[in-house]
């Protein structure tokens, strides 16, 4: 790559963010010789973290705020995923024909090897984490970054010609995407992050963008077994492959007991120590991506009978008194938490739930509360109202449980917990006012679970 791309170029990044991108992308241009703005609505304060990360680099900050000069009096502006296509601010540095990029779309256009994409509602950073690991058994420098917390463009100097690059995709990277990925992957589409878009139609378009560019020469990997994803098959001039749980296609599908890759035996499901349906699903994408890449299955064995999963995904933090405490804190949108129940279905589940509504329905999720929970604990925000709401109507009997804080919902969960029961962390909402990000929820679970 060439060093001295961005020397001496007044570069802005709009929006440092909690999870790891926005300093990553500080950190590239820093080491690039760039001089680096970065402006942030949030405060000193909530930044702490990602500040402490940028100590050591030379980097200008407007915190609190943000100023429409710092948008003109640039060479680059990098928008934070989170940030609208429509910000005002956005407009105005469009305006002065002043270049407005992503880093994740930085990094396509840089990136010298073919990218494996994933995207999906649900499920995509367990896919993606699993083609990393499949990969790594014959590509041992393979990278893993994009919605994670890592940006990619920190990793763009370690990329070798012979390497391979997996990179999960959120609907707000897509948007920025001007490329697509060789090989990409459609996980699951639930209704989600209807607060940012205006229809459920107008999402799911954002998912279609990972295959926008694609040609003849790549490959598009979907899940049969979702209805809206199946029909993406006649808009694309990619080769397409299946996955399926359900029926025999041209990809991946699960006969039996027994992961079939076109008419070849993978492995078995026995061999899985994911629990849950939709992980038989997640696994069968991520082994598609590794059979097209030649991957042989007594390696993909030995990574299936190792992996566990994923951080903050159905992730058993403890065992206290003989109770269960899992962690699924990305669990952000009702459907995600129906997977949950559906997964622990059998034990006594108290479900700790709730926080802010993001434009969704919770009818479904109602009724599968009331088929197999036994206590919910509820979080405060608007979608906990809505739970509340929507049990009322189907008269309900699950005994709600009010809470203010995480430290309130372990401690009264764990005074109700008998010997067997599942204390189950799935919120099926977002999580600010109450917490940093979903992460910071999980990590306050965690915390004081094991405090018990």
């Amino acid at each position: 790559m060439e060093h001295q791309l961005f020397k001496n170029k007044k570069i802005t990044i709009m929006g440092l963010g909690l999870h790891g991108g926005g300093v990553g992308a500080a950190k590239f241009f820093c080491e690039q010789g760039a001089d680096v703005l970065v402006t942030d609505l949030k405060t000193k304060k909530q930044l702490g973290k990602s500040l402490d990360k940028l100590k050591k680099y030379k980097v200008r900050y407007r915190l609190g705020e943000h100023n429409k000069e710092d948008f003109i009096n640039t060479d680059l502006v990098i928008k934070n995923p989170a940030v609208p296509l429509s910000s005002p601010y956005l407009k105005i540095a469009r305006d002065n024909n002043i270049e407005v990029d992503s880093d994740v779309n930085l990094f396509f256009k840089l990136c010298k090897v073919p990218i494996i994409g994933v995207t999906g509602t649900k499920g995509k950073s367990t896919v993606a984490t699993l083609i990393y690991e499949f990969l790594k058994t014959e590509y041992k420098n393979t990278i893993l970054a994009g919605n994670i917390g890592v940006s990619p463009l920190e990793l763009l100097d370690k990329i070798k010609p012979d390497n391979k690059v997996v990179l999960e995709l959120s609907s707000f990277e897509l948007e920025d995407l001007e490329k697509s990925p060789h090989i990409a992957v459609i996980t699951a589409i639930y209704p989600d992050h209807l607060d940012r878009y205006n229809s459920m139609e107008e999402y799911i378009e954002s998912k279609k963008l990972i295959f926008k560019y694609q040609d003849q020469n790549d490959y598009l990997i979907l899940n049969y077994d979702d209805q809206i994803i199946r029909s993406f098959k006649n808009q694309t001039q990619s080769k397409i492959y299946f996955f399926s749980t359900k029926e025999k296609q041209n990809g991946c599908y699960l006969e039996g007991n027994k992961i079939i890759f076109n008419n070849d035996l993978v492995c078995d499901t026995a061999d899985f120590q994911l629990a849950g349906k939709h992980n038989i699903s997640n696994a069968l994408a991520a082994l598609t991506v590794a059979k097209i890449l030649g991957i042989e299955n007594e390696k993909i064995k030995k990574i299936i009978r190792k992996f566990k999963g994923v951080a903050n995904r159905q992730e058993l933090i403890a065992v206290k008194r003989g109770v269960k405490y899992i962690n699924d804190t990305t669990a952000t949108m009702p459907d995600a938490v129906i997977q949950a129940l559906k997964t622990f279905r059998g034990g006594g589940i108290i479900l700790i739930a709730g926080g802010q509504n993001k434009g969704l329905r919770y009818k479904d999720l109602a009724g599968e509360i009331i088929k197999t929970v036994n206590k919910i604990v509820l979080l405060p925000g608007t979608a906990s109202e809505e739970i509340k709401k929507e049990l009322a109507e189907l008269k309900s009997s699950v005994e709600i449980i009010p809470v203010s804080s995480m430290e309130e919902a372990v401690l009264k969960s764990s005074q109700i917990a008998k010997t067997g029961d599942i204390v189950l962390l799935s919120p099926g909402a977002a999580s600010f006012n109450l917490f940093k990000n979903e992460f910071d929820r999980g990590d306050q679970f965690g915390k004081y679970v094991r405090k018990l």
